[in-house]
């Protein structure tokens, strides 16, 4: 007599297995089947009335006219434009105007004949060296003096009626 090995086993397992599923009663299903079949159809609901919409017709009379331009734009539009300081759009930016001035530290100063740079920090610790004439900060800063101790530059700002202005701005070495 052999021993049956475990390879065996496993193939008359799934056998068995296999001819268990083949031998459900799927007679319960079919009845059911049968019997909606034979259901009479339904009636389908009529599609719900469609109200017409009212229109309105807008008459301004001694309104404004929502439509037309407002008499302060077309003001605005008609005003020469502005003079004093405006900021030059064709000017490349510098590095150091991606930065807000807040974010922008002095940490020091350096100086070879007779010409003053001042070393910035940004707040990714990068160091960058400036000089009068160089720009920074979001607002058009331009660098006007270099001192021991601080930074002195002028902002041009908006104004808030389409103009620009002049801004005193400085940065103070950070200690």
């Amino acid at each position: 007599m052999t021993v049956p090995r475990p390879a065996h086993i496993a193939a008359i397992a799934s056998a068995l297995a296999l001819a268990g599923c083949g031998s459900s009663d799927i007679g319960g299903l079919e009845a059911y089947m049968d019997q909606v079949r034979a259901r009479p159809p339904g009636q389908i609901e009529a599609l719900p009335e469609v109200r017409p919409i009212t229109t309105f017709t807008y008459e301004p009379a001694e309104r404004r006219d929502p439509f037309a331009l407002d008499q302060r734009l077309e003001e605005i539009a008609e005003r020469p434009p502005p003079s004093g300081p405006a900021p030059d759009p064709t000017r490349a930016k510098e590095e150091l105007e991606r930065y807000a001035l807040d974010s922008l530290r002095m940490v020091g100063t350096l100086e070879r004949d007779a010409a003053r740079w001042a070393l910035i920090m940004t707040r990714d610790r990068i160091l960058h060296r400036v000089t009068v004439g160089n720009y920074l900060g979001q607002n058009h800063g331009l660098i006007t003096r270099i001192s021991d101790d601080e930074i002195q530059l002028t902002e041009i700002i908006p104004d808030g009626q389409g103009g620009w202005r002049d801004r005193q701005a400085a940065i103070a070495l950070a200690r």
